[in-house]
């Protein structure tokens, strides 16, 4: 029973927010801070989302093929690839060094 409490107070939880989203004055959302603010939260997002992901396994730090592959991918976009060669090479690298590395 439990999980139908966590799921019923997500749900209240994502209603109140989008409520209160709605409720913030439209002169607050127009400064120029919260707009620069709105524009590099998706990036700060996925970055940190990405790191998470990358670095960490069950709790503890680590550096495996999936830092390998971040860092190919990293170096594909400072060359400007297109985004599917950033994806292959972040694929490639990683799954290279897992199949060299057992």
């Amino acid at each position: 029973m439990n999980i139908w409490i966590a799921i019923a107070l997500t749900a209240v939880g994502c209603y109140v927010v989008k409520l209160v989203g709605l409720l913030v004055p439209a002169g607050a959302l127009e400064r120029p801070l919260v707009q620069r603010l709105a524009a590099l939260l998706p990036a700060a997002l996925l970055a940190a989302l990405t790191a998470q992901q990358t670095f960490s396994m069950n709790g503890a730090l680590v550096l495996d093929a999936r830092a390998a592959g971040l860092g190919a991918a990293a170096l594909a976009l400072v060359l400007r690839a297109p985004f599917l060669v950033v994806v292959g090479a972040a694929v490639v690298v990683t799954a290279g060094i897992r199949a060299i590395g057992g």
